[in-house]
């Protein structure tokens, strides 16, 4: 963003420094800018061999040890800026002149004299008087070329100092000259001492210890959502790319999970097996479900904060309640973005929740655990470990690398922040209480589970999985509502296990990849009821996705469903969208580096535009409107039949807008939809060029621009060095033989930057005089590239604006590009984890607990910084186990937290409905006996612990068997 508005500024002065008004007012910014260039030049060159020469001595050993740390170069750079500018504001003010100074008025202050005493008010009013005694007093040269014979030879000389032939060296140093050497020294001087004596002492760490130190003591270094729309994003590219090897090389190829099956063949294959039942015999048990971190440190870090309290208290539907931690942690996946490089695991996903909840002491990043679960010492077994747990299943994200970085940081390491991880594979099964069960199923990129997962899970469920068990699955995709808004089927294998294996048993149904909260509970009906609850939760810490969008799922599995919950409401995730509109550039600003390009590709062909008279000699505002736009007409024509650069770029941009629109359309819709929006940008591109042409032709007719020709303000600075700046001793011929005339063309070419309006000017005029023809292609090549200077900051605004509006109007009105049109926001709002609770009964209580607001600044949580620490104590059972806070108390996720949907799953549902037509007659059975119906219709009895496939009824007797004697159950048919 910085550099932007640095190259703004710079066409700015390019621009200003140009206009005859300023020099009329007594302002002339060429001797500024020329002398800036000059000093800047000197200045980088100057420290560049000066830190060169120390880091020399560094390495031989000369100066301390800690002195060996580089200066970036970008501090240089500020540096010699700030130096260049204070050379141009003393010349702006007090210009080259040696004034000699009488030794009365030796001192800097002399207007304070006693004898001076009532008239320095007088002085102060006159402000020509006192900025002389400034100039003359405060900033004169220190000493003459007398005093330095050493130098006498390389003094710049001021504009005094010769008078006649200058045959001789004269005595005095230029003001500039001694204010340039009096900066460049306090720079060394303070970098001499500051690395070789005072940091020393002060500080005795070495480098790498003091700025570990340094950073755990300042505030979070966070990084940033995502720009997803940034064209420069290594991270992006990188990303693309893995997903087109992922895609094409190895999808179908090679499959991790078929390694993971085949490592499970081995001797130790007990061991390796992916179900835990260290939980089942706990009597009361809590455990947390989030998905989709990893994205912007700041709303990862709001989630580990809350996931990391000993317990919550919040104002449940009728009480307030405590909400303990969770023993278990699920992650549905995607832990960090926008790929799965050690980089991004490390800082985006893992550093959060360490700040959130600290590893051990004796936990090293490096370490790999060999033979999993690694308990802390003094704990013999995973059943006597009193500490959370973490699970955690692939998202597609995650996938992109093959899953190697997964296996890597999570397989294969035993600590996640304070939580431990024993999972060895992908994919698990964790017996919970009370006949409870969660599945973790691993999608990988083909949006189903593989053969040798389905074996696992379907022989869990036949050996281990009583009929009355509950099970819990959780999924990286919410196909429910993927499959019902893209219109298409997906995971077979997963839809196979849920309903041939589990047959009911499948009460919840949870899922992530979708970054907003959304629950769906089936609607009573003739229908079977494979899954009770729907539930998807992906705010753990990723951009926001909208609601709105998938309203209108109704139906799973042929049941019907009903939506019980949305975060944030649809009303709201409507509104949201409109951000495109007014935030898209202020959020994605890096998208302007492609989209400046392709919008002067598209008006490439049309520059320049030479006949314009008829726009200007119009006599009406509506005239002038009529004539601009028959102009556009007229170019946007010209393109079609003549053009060849920017014809090819119109056809790519319709090939890509067309590709752009999601498959979901119909093709003839798409083709539609995306000759629309590229119509638009190709529009917007030709009316900005010819913007750009009026206002350089208004500026040729005023005289301000095309009068003077290439290199104007070199020229002229080399006129006014020779009158300012003389050189008697040949120095500037000296320097320029012994850099091959590097020294003249450096600077020659430095100053023709600030001539580019003038560039354009006189090469679009010899243009429309003699044709394209009369330029030579280096010629050519300057003259596009002046224009498209500034092109490309009159068209970014445009393109953001356009293509913002586009993602509006899709998103809210036509219901398609849910993921483009939010991912453009950025929004670090909105985050959410469900907590859920097996309580005594059985039941599952789940209550989901969302923050509206993510704060942005952080700092030490004095009460961490204050408790008191063991030194083996673990970070569980501490107090307060998170390190930062939020900068304003009331805006700390612990302050804003807040339920926005709570229910109970029950275990088990005593009334079972069998519609039957006729008068209702009422059977309550006991365990033993068994349900008798003779007749000639098909019926289907569904319930949460017993399915009755639909069968002739004639003759048949069925028997029902409860799930646990001592339970009735209800019957209601109708003969």
């Amino acid at each position: 963003m910085a550099v932007r508005y640095r190259y703004i500024a710079w066409l700015l002065v390019a621009a200003v420094y140009h206009l005859p008004s300023f020099q009329s007012m007594g302002v002339d910014l060429r001797m500024n800018l020329s002398l800036f260039i000059t000093i800047y030049i000197s200045s980088i060159l100057f420290l560049l061999v000066f830190h060169v020469i120390f880091y020399g001595l560094w390495y031989l050993g000369l100066v301390a040890r800690v002195a060996g740390k580089r200066p970036e170069f970008w501090t240089i750079l500020q540096n010699c800026a700030v130096i260049s500018v204070a050379c141009c504001v003393f010349y702006s003010h007090c210009g080259n002149r040696a004034i000699v100074r009488e030794k009365k008025s030796s001192g800097w202050f002399s207007f304070w004299k006693k004898e001076e005493r009532n008239t320095w008010l007088a002085k102060f009013l006159r402000m020509n008087e006192l900025k002389d005694q400034v100039c003359s007093s405060w900033f004169a040269p220190v000493g003459s070329a007398s005093d330095y014979p050493l130098l006498s030879k390389w003094v710049i000389y001021g504009e005094l100092a010769c008078s006649g032939s200058c045959a001789e060296s004269p005595d005095e140093i230029s003001p500039i000259y001694s204010l340039w050497a009096t900066f460049i020294g306090l720079y060394i001087a303070n970098y001499v001492v500051e690395r070789s004596t005072g940091w020393a002492l002060t500080h005795p760490l070495s480098v790498k210890e003091y700025e570990k130190l340094k950073k755990k003591q300042m505030k979070p270094d966070f990084l940033d959502m995502v720009p997803w729309y940034s064209g420069t994003s290594a991270d992006l590219i990188k990303t693309v790319f893995d997903l087109l090897v992922s895609v094409t090389v190895f999808l179908g190829r090679f499959d991790m999970r078929m390694m993971q099956a085949a490592m499970g063949t081995v001797q130790d294959s007990e061991q390796r097996d992916p179900l835990y039942d260290h939980f089942s015999e706990k009597d009361d048990f809590w455990f947390d479900f989030m998905a989709d971190t990893g994205d912007g440190g700041n709303p990862s870090y709001a989630v580990a904060r809350l996931l990391a309290q000993p317990k919550l208290r919040l104002k449940t539907s009728d009480s307030m309640r405590d909400l303990p931690r969770g023993d278990l942690l699920l992650i549905g996946g995607d832990l960090a973005y926008p790929n799965p490089s050690a980089f991004t695991y490390e800082r985006r996903f893992f550093r959060p929740f360490e700040y959130a909840l600290q590893p051990p002491f004796w936990y090293k990043e490096e370490l790999i655990a060999v033979k999993k679960p690694e308990v802390p010492d003094g704990v013999s077994d995973l059943r006597d470990y009193d500490g959370p747990q973490c699970f955690i299943i692939p998202g597609n994200h995650d996938w992109f690398d093959g899953l190697h970085t997964f296996m890597r940081y999570i397989c294969h390491k035993s600590w996640f922040g304070g939580w431990l991880m024993p999972q060895r594979k992908s994919y698990f099964a964790l017996q919970l209480p009370k006949g409870w069960w969660v599945f973790g199923l691993d999608l990988a990129l083909h949006g189903d589970i593989d053969v040798y997962q389905f074996k696992f899970f379907s022989e869990l469920i036949k050996d281990k999985v009583g009929e009355s068990d509950s099970v819990i699955i959780i999924t990286h995709e919410p196909n429910w509502l993927l499959d019902w808004y893209w219109n298409e089927t997906s995971g077979k294998n997963v839809a196979h296990l849920i309903r041939d294996h589990l047959n009911g048993r499948c009460k919840l149904r949870m899922a992530g990849d979708l970054h907003h909260y959304m629950r769906h509970s089936y609607v009573p009906s003739d229908k079977p009821v494979y899954v009770h609850h729907l539930l998807v939760n992906g705010c753990g810490g990723a951009f926001l996705h909208p609601t709105h969008v998938f309203s209108g799922f109704r139906k799973f599995y042929g049941t019907p469903y009903d939506m019980k919950a949305a975060y944030p409401s649809c009303e709201d995730s409507s509104n949201i969208a409109l951000g495109n509109i007014l935030k898209f550039r202020k959020k994605n600003w890096q998208f302007d580096f492609i989209g400046g390009i392709i919008y002067f590709v598209l008006a490439f062909s049309m520059f320049p535009q030479c006949q314009l008279n008829h726009i200007l000699r119009e006599d009406s505002f509506s005239g002038h409107l009529k004539s601009f736009f028959a102009t556009v007409l007229d170019a946007l024509l010209y393109v079609l039949d003549h053009s060849y650069m920017s014809l090819a770029g119109a056809l790519i941009l319709l090939i890509a807008a067309i590709c752009f629109v999601p498959s979901k359309v119909s093709r003839k819709r798409r083709v539609i939809i995306g000759f629309i929006h590229a119509f638009s940008h190709v529009s917007a591109a030709l009316i900005l060029m010819l913007l750009l042409e009026l206002g350089v032709e208004m500026c040729i007719r005023h005289k301000l621009l095309a009068t003077s020709g290439y290199h104007t303000l070199y020229k002229w600075y080399r006129q006014m060095e020779m009158e300012h700046f003389p050189d008697p001793t040949g120095l500037r011929a000296r320097i320029e033989h012994w850099t091959f005339g590097l020294y003249p063309a450096c600077i020659k070419y430095l100053m023709s930057a600030f001539d580019v309006p003038e560039v354009m000017a006189v090469t679009r005029s010899t243009i429309c005089e003699k044709g394209m023809e009369s330029l030579s292609r280096g010629y050519a090549v300057i003259y596009y590239a002046s224009v498209f200077l500034y092109f490309w900051v009159f068209s970014t605004p445009v393109v953001s604006l356009v293509f913002g509006s586009y993602l509006y109007i899709c998103i809210n009105w036509l219901h398609i590009h849910f993921d483009e049109a939010f991912s453009s926001l950025r929004i670090a709002n909105y985050k959410a984890f469900t907590r859920f609770h097996i309580n005594r009964d059985g039941d599952l209580e789940v209550f989901t607990l969302a923050v509206d607001k993510v704060p942005k600044e952080w700092k030490l949580d004095p009460d961490w910084d204050r408790e008191l620490k063991q030194p083996q104590q673990l970070s569980h059972h501490r107090e307060h186990p998170s390190k930062w806070r939020a900068a304003a108390a009331h805006q700390d996720p612990l302050s804003t937290v807040r339920i926005v949907d709570q229910f109970v799953v029950k275990r088990i549902d005593h009334i079972l409905d069998l519609p039957f037509q006729g008068p209702a007659v009422y059977l309550y059975l006991t365990a033993s006996q068994m349900l008798q119906v003779e007749g000639e219709n098909s019926y289907s009895c569904v319930g949460d612990n017993v399915f009755i496939e639909e069968h002739e009824m004639a003759g048949a007797i069925e028997e029902l068997q409860s799930p646990s004697d001592g339970f009735f159950f209800l019957f209601q048919f109708r003969l």
